[in-house]
């Protein structure tokens, strides 16, 4: 492993509860004092910080009861002891629908709750009984062997923010497809940041994306969703955001959330920024040193470059170098570019190297993506990458980088 830090395998789990039994004897044998199969003493009743987790590889899939009773069955023979879990269905053709239901439900609770809400978020809470309506539901049967090694992973569907509020557990995980995601995203803003404060919420392509394409990352980082699921076999500008991304924090695969998207008592919009510390960041783009050959006989290597931003909408951008012709190998731009991007925390920076083609349009010749506060001031070398994230060594860029608030 490059990483200290845990590591959480998220189950695909179509086995029948023999072969569950299986995949439970595999992970202990395999994985023995690094698999957390127990709490840890110091948080039974909270999610534990990823350094007090160093070295451990936890197991996210559906559990059977509590972490109370995952403890007091410790040490004893689960062989062939199963229990049945019941979830709700809904094949491609219904989850548009389902989504429409979730932000109906959410309607109909927020107009049944009355005046009882919860001074922190103003979201209505309801002390009884709340009211769902009924879907398609199917049983599954979970192995107790299987089930006893998910501890602080355990995956739950998700129903509503309200829902969530008042039953969900610390230790339960959401998994909300992209274009619910993206709905609540832009509807119920505030809840979702707040949700994703208290619960670990992952968000995954939706079911139509048969070729394996990719969404934007960016667009649930900026409300804090910690496991954004992508395809990694596909590569481009996704999976480029995705690399960058996580070059912060040493590679070592966690980043702290910026404060306001910590903090209860945030109020947070990325499409609604309202106050902050916005950077002046001056990129002076001076050349190119061995860039990648054209793969196309219609270009003659005239290279240009485009330097990007993504982060909240209001910082997205883009400018572009003129075309230095028939000069890939020592291209000198010596040009500059300003950006005011407001949300400094979450923008990501991308130097994007194309051959221009009148024909064909411009080809993609390497690039590479990283977090604007991990950019040093002053001279730099960027390396460049292919579009599959291999290093393209020693082609680069030379830069000159500054930056004030």
């Amino acid at each position: 492993m490059t990483s200290d830090y845990p590591v959480v395998l998220s189950l695909e789990n179509h086995c029948s509860t023999a072969q569950q039994e299986v995949m439970a004897d595999n992970l202990q044998a395999t994985f023995g004092e690094s698999l957390l199969s127990d709490m840890l003493d110091d948080f039974p009743d909270t999610l534990p910080s990823p350094e007090a987790l160093k070295f451990k590889i936890l197991v996210k899939n559906k559990k059977i009861g509590t972490l109370k009773e995952t403890r007091e069955r410790k040490g004893s023979d689960k062989r062939g002891k199963v229990e049945e879990w019941e979830e709700e269905v809904a094949d491609v053709d219904e989850e548009e629908e389902e989504e429409e239901d979730t932000f109906k439900e959410s309607e109909v609770l927020e107009s049944v709750l009355g005046d009882n809400q919860d001074k922190e978020t103003g979201v209505k809470k309801l002390p009884g009984v709340m009211l769902f309506k009924k879907k398609k539901t199917r049983k599954l049967k979970i192995a107790l062997a299987l089930s006893d090694l998910v501890i602080y992973t355990k995956a739950e569907k998700f129903k509503s923010f309200q829902h969530s509020r008042l039953y969900q557990q610390f230790n339960e995980n959401n998994s909300i497809g992209e274009t619910q995601a993206r709905k609540l995203s832009k509807l119920r803003v505030h809840e979702f940041i707040f949700h994703t404060r208290k619960f670990i919420t992952r968000i995954y392509p939706k079911a139509t994306r048969a070729d394996s394409s990719n969404f934007n990352p960016q667009e649930f980082w900026n409300i804090g969703c910690q496991m954004v699921a992508l395809n990694f076999q596909t590569p481009g500008l996704p999976m480029d955001l995705q690399n960058g991304k996580f070059l912060d924090n040493g590679g070592s695969g966690y980043i702290l959330k910026p404060h306001f998207l910590r903090e209860s008592k945030s109020y947070f919009n990325p499409s609604n920024i309202k106050e902050g510390m916005p950077i002046t960041l001056t990129i002076r783009l001076i050349s190119g040193i061995q860039l990648p050959l054209t793969h196309s006989s219609s270009n003659k290597g005239d290279s240009l470059v485009i330097i990007e931003v993504f982060g909240v909408p209001n910082d997205q951008m883009k400018q572009q170098t003129r075309v230095i012709k028939k000069n890939a190998f020592s291209p000198r731009w010596n040009e500059t570019f300003t950006f005011i991007i407001h949300v400094p925390e979450l923008a990501l920076i991308r130097f994007v190297v194309e051959s221009q083609g009148l024909i064909a349009g411009n080809e993609f010749l390497g690039q590479y993506t990283l977090p604007l506060l991990c950019m040093n001031k002053g001279y730099r070398r960027v390396p460049l990458f292919s579009r599959m994230g291999e290093s393209l060594e020693p082609a680069s860029l030379f830069v000159y980088v500054w930056y004030v608030r």
